[in-house]
This record gives C-alpha cells, structure tokens and sequence, in this order.
C-alpha cells in the first residue's frame, strides 16, 4: 500500500475467504470530520481550475468531484488527453488516438505521440530560470541548493559524461546512490538521453542490488563509497567492489562523493569531473510515449524482485494529475516527501519538477538526533507539502511532539501519508498538534504503479482513518470472492480501468506472461492489487492491508492494519507483527509479536490488557493464541513489515528462503520467527 502506500508486490495470492461481510466502518472513532475546505481553498485549488478549463474549452460540466471522477473513469481516452493539454506537456501529441486496443492489459496510449520525462521536467530552467529547484540537506545540517538552470546545467554536464562512455538511448544507468543532488542529475542526465534510470539505496546490501541490477545488465553505476545514517558511518566500498564485479556489461562506474572505492577492472570516474563536451545546451532525445523511462523493484519475498518498466509519457502524465489536482502542488510550494532512491516515493518526489516546485531531498534518519528531526527540516526549509510515512506520524505522536507549537510551521499547506494505513488517532494527531487547517491526504497505490490510485482531494473533507476516495482517472472497486463489486464490504482492491502508469511490462519478460500472472489472473482484464479495501457508500475508502496476510478467524476475515491499530495505541507496545498459519479457509494459530516500550514486561498484566483490547475493539475471535515478545519486527528498507515471510517461516519454510536478507532493514530478526528445531 501507498495509504497508505507502497503495494509493491502485486503478485496473484490467494482467494478471499468467505465469511460474513466487515462493517463499512472498522469502528466508531472513524469517519468523522475533521476538516473541510473552505470556499478560498476550492476556488484557489488547481483540481478546480481543472474543472474550469473542462468546461470553458471541453464543454465538460461536472458537478463536483464525483461527477469528475466518473467522467474520467467512463471516457479515459479523453481524460487523460485532456491533462495532455491543459497542462501543456511538451512532446509531439501524434495523430492516434489517446487509448486504443484492450482488455488490460493489452491497451495502447499515445500511439505516435513523443515525449521526454527531463524536458517536462526542466521546463522551468526555460521560463522561470532563478526559480529554486532544490533543496538538498543531511543529518548535519549541511544544505545545498540548486535553481532551475543550475540543475539543467548540471544535467547537460552529466549527459555529456554519460555519453562520452558510451551510453545510448535504451541502455540502462544504475545508481547505488543516497538521497542526494546527485541521483535527481543521474536520473535526469539519463532521461533525457532515452536512457533508463534504476536506482537503490546504499543500506540495501551487495547480494540484493545485484538482484536487482543485474536484470537489467547496465552500462553505468553511480555509486558511493560509504554514508551517513543515524549520526554514523558506513563504508560500501566493499559492496561496490562485489556489485561491480557482477555487472559485466559496465563501461564505468562514476563516483559520488569524496571517499575513493579500489579499481575493479572498470573505468573508475569522479562525479564532479567527468569527460564530455561541458557547457553546451541541454538536448533531449524524442522517444515513443511508451519507452521506458525508468525500472523500479517490487519487495518480493522469494526469487528475484519483479523489476517493473514504467514509461515517459505514463510517469508525466500520472504525477501532474495526483501532484497538482490532487496534492494541489503549484508554483511556489515546497514538496517533501522523506523517503530514500530505493522506494517509490523518491521517483514521486522527483516529479515535483514537472509542477515547477521546489523539491526537498533529505539524506538521513527520520528521527536523528530526535523523533521530531523531519519536522525541523519542515521549518527550516518552509515546506508547505510533507511527505512521510504514517509510521512516523504514529511515532511523533507517541513521543508526544507538538511541532505546530513547537516550531513555524505556518506556510505548511498539505501533509501526505505512506507506508501503512493511517489510524484515525493519527489523523487527530495531526490536527491538534501540527496544523487544524491543512490537508492532511492518506495516499495508498505503490511501485506497481509509480503513485497512488486512492487518495485526498482538495474539494473533498478529511474524515478520521478514510480515505477521501479514488483518484482521478483510477477506477478502484471492491470485488468480492466471487468477482463482483461490493459497497460497505472488505474486498480484493481491483482496478477496471487502464491507467497509463501500469507497467509497459516486466523486464526480460518479453512475452508478458509474469506481467500478466502478477496482476490479471485472478480476474481476466481487470487489475488485482492485492489489499483489502472497502468502498464506502458516501464516497471514501479504507485499505486493510495486504490480502495474501489476511487474519481468517471463524470465517470473519480482518486485515493486519486495525489489529495493529489496536495493539500499537498501548503505551507498552513499542511495535507488533501478527501472523495468522491457517490455510485454505482452515483456521489455524493467530500468533501475536509485540516489542515492548522501554521499561516495560510481557507480564500477565500486559497479556490481559492485550487480549482485552482486542476483545472490546474487534471481537474475541481476535484475541491471539498465543502472544511472544521479540526483540524487533522484521521490515523492509521501506518500512514494511513481513507479515508474509514470517507466516511461511511457521509453516515450515526456511528462514533463508523465506525473504532475501539484504533487502531488511533488519535481517538478524527474521531468524527469531522460525520455530525451535525438534530434539534430537
């Protein structure tokens, strides 16, 4: 999930348990409102502009979001042309039309038209030159800025090294890069060459980036030889020398920053002084709508991760749509969004650049030297969008923090949530303590799609734990185990309308059948995400979790999410994990792990409190079977806990097959989950 957020393994799973169905609402202290728009907000939003324009040059009248969103969903080839023109996408339109063939997913967009994501991107270098494109900061307080033209500069520079080795239109550029200036040129400089980007994280390990990498056999690798993470450290020089050594193809490696990494057979090029013919303009290659632009990774827990294709034309069009109709970003705004160059939301970050925003990109911990560290940032930088996972919001309100009194936060417009479905508790903390007029926007999608299909709107109210409904040109329903749309129920999150943004495909998947196998064997032309989701009949939507972690207790199914919603508000419970072993309908054991707040004991006490919870909550089928304490919960680099891996781990799977260790943020955890081996 993106809500919410990133789903990124889209992978068949199972069918849906039957049972009765969930109440609309998870509970009582959902759905209430906590802030609507005012008629200085809808009249200054972008999405109402939109609207405007529709009607004025379209002769489209819609009454409404609603209405809005049911034009776009019921005539997508002339929405999605529509955001074409008014938002003036530099390219050669062509003369096809905008959605042709069918059913998913085989649809055609923009047949004939040519685009380039980096001219979209750098177009304010043109028009507004001095206009601040950058704000990059770390742990240190160390802070650089970039205005539009420096930043074109800098790509034409990079672009020019990039070619003076070689790269091409359709060779691959890699980066094993933090959240730094340099990956946002890297990406650029290779975009406008028709080049396709992929990038991952330095706290990903060797043996994961070559996973990853070495899918794609690419010609260049940006690289650093160590970073700074939670006021230490890390050296990676070892780890570029084993995923170098596993990349043949490379013509170089280019090096970012000021620490050396040993020759490895491979032309080795500092970042700040690479060859080429330096200080000419800018130039971009005209590539198809469909070409790809970028390869980004799923999380997958066994084999190797989908690495998924997303093109120029479907990335411009899909984050000018959500950035500004639906996070109404526009000139002059400040976007954050904390995040690292191997999850989704640095690709969306970088797509500030397309509205002409100043972007924030942050090297570092979230909570380094405190909880409140992103906050600072917000203020000393004057975001007026932040950006981050609700995990965090949840910590900062458990810690306590008041960060609209505590620091200036006044220009601050908009707050998104990722990473996990955000509780109405959380929705709550954000209005008393950060901002009581802001829009606060959970936002559920993932890499599968490079953005979130559910999300805010500007016209719409915030209620507590919803989220305000699907976004423009996403047509998400609920289906129900036999394929059928439901309201107020938990269903299989479905899309069943193509949005430009789906894949063009997996890589070394020519024939599209795992592409296929991933998304539309459930229900043949329609999308199958894999979360449970419940489409409320007064509009909104709340997302359960994953659909292959669902709990099956007597028949009543429930996602992970309000489980841990319940758990989690206990001031002892630091963190938790629950695993459900049943199978194919079976119940099996409901297992609860918990990391206990500092001070605290897993005594009976704490165990009936837990049980009690659950029971008033939920209901007592939810009350685990058994309940351990662990000294931490497995996640991934982005945050995601590893309901699925554990789950096999119970059920017999060797830890080492269960998940790929050098894709954890915590990988000597996963090894506590497996059962003890039996005596001898």
């Amino acid at each position: 999930m993106l809500g919410l957020m990133p789903a990124d393994d889209g992978s068949a799973g199972g069918t849906p348990p039957p049972g009765p169905a969930a109440s609309a609402l998870p509970g009582p202290d959902y759905g209430a409102v906590l802030w609507e728009p005012g008629p200085q907000v809808i009249g200054n939003a972008r999405i109402t502009q939109y609207r405007h324009w529709l009607a004025s040059q379209r002769h489209i009248g819609t009454d409404g979001y609603h209405d809005l969103w049911q034009w776009s969903v019921s005539q997508p080839g002339q929405f999605w042309e529509s955001l074409w023109d008014y938002f003036g996408v530099i390219g050669q339109r062509g003369e096809g039309p905008a959605l042709s063939g069918g059913p998913m997913p085989d649809t055609h967009w923009f047949p004939g038209t040519t685009i380039n994501y980096a001219r979209n991107a750098l177009r304010t270098a043109d028009t507004d030159p001095t206009r601040i494109a950058v704000i990059a900061r770390d742990e240190e307080g160390r802070q650089v800025t970039l205005t539009y033209s420096e930043l074109a500069a800098e790509v034409a520079r990079v672009r020019a090294g990039l070619v003076a080795v070689g790269v091409t239109e359709g060779d691959r550029v890699a980066a094993y890069l933090p959240n730094v200036p340099e990956a946002l040129i890297g990406l650029l400089a290779a975009a406008s060459l028709g080049a396709i980007w992929s990038s991952c994280s330095p706290d990903f390990g060797a043996h994961s980036v070559i996973d990853r990498f070495a899918q794609i056999t690419p010609k260049v690798l940006f690289a650093v030889g160590g970073y700074r993470y939670g006021g230490k450290e890390f050296s990676r020089e070892q780890a570029v020398r084993e995923i170098v050594s596993a990349l043949p193809g490379l013509a170089a490696v280019i090096i970012v920053g000021d620490r050396s990494v040993p020759e490895a057979g491979v032309t080795t090029l500092p970042f700040a002084a690479l060859p080429g013919s330096h200080g000419g303009q800018l130039e971009y290659a005209e590539v198809p709508f469909g070409h790809p632009l970028w390869v980004l990774y799923s999380s997958g827990t066994t084999g190797l991760p989908k690495a998924i294709v997303h093109s120029h034309g479907g990335i411009v069009l899909e984050h000018l749509k959500a950035l500004c109709l639906h996070q109404d970003l526009r000139a002059g705004d400040v976007f954050f969004w904390y995040t690292t160059t191997g999850w989704m939301m640095w690709n969306y970050l970088a797509g500030g650049l397309l509205a002409g925003v100043t972007i924030v990109l942050y090297d570092g911990s979230a909570t380094y030297p405190g909880t409140g560290a992103l906050w600072s940032l917000a203020a000393s930088s004057k975001v007026t969008y932040f950006g981050t996972g609700a995990p965090y919001l949840m910590a900062c309100a458990k810690a306590g923090l008041s960060p609209g009194q505590e620091l200036d936060l006044a220009g601050l417009r908009g707050i998104g949530s990722t990473g996990s479905p955000l509780p109405p508790e959380g929705f709550r903390w954000v209005y008393q303590h950060v901002g009581s007029d802001l829009l606060l926007g959970s936002f559920s999608g993932g890499t599968d799609l490079c953005t979130g299909f559910v999300g805010p709107c500007p016209l719409l109210p915030v209620r507590a734990g919803v989220i305000a409904g699907p976004c423009l040109g996403a047509k998400v329903e609920a289906y129900d185990p036999d394929g059928k749309p439901v309201t107020g129920e938990v269903g299989e999150l479905v899309i069943t309308a193509p949005m430009p943004s789906m894949p063009v495909g997996f890589w070394n998947d020519p024939a599209g059948d795992r592409y296929r196998a991933s998304y539309f064997s459930a229900y043949p032309g329609v999308w199958r995400h894999g979360d449970w989701i419940t489409m409320l009949a007064g509009g909104g939507c709340v997302i359960f979790g994953r659909s292959d972690a669902t709990l099956n207790r007597g028949g009543v199914r429930m996602g992970t999410s309000e489980f841990y919603r319940v758990v989690e508000r206990l001031p002892e419970i630091a963190d938790s994990l629950v695993v459900d072993t049943g199978q194919l309908g079976a119940d099996g054991r409901l297992v609860l792990y918990v990391v206990l707040a500092a001070g605290h004991e897993l005594d009976d006490g704490l165990l009936s409190r837990i049980e009690a919870a659950l029971r008033a909550e939920l209901s007592p089928r939810h009350v685990p079977d058994e309940i351990h304490q662990v000294p931490g919960i497995p996640r991934t680099l982005s945050g995601k806990k590893l309901e699925v891996p554990v789950r096999k781990i119970l059920l017999g799977t060797p830890v080492a097959e269960a998940a790929d260790p050098d894709a954890l943020a915590n990988p000597e955890v996963l090894a506590l989950f497996a059962p003890p081996a039996a005596p001898t």
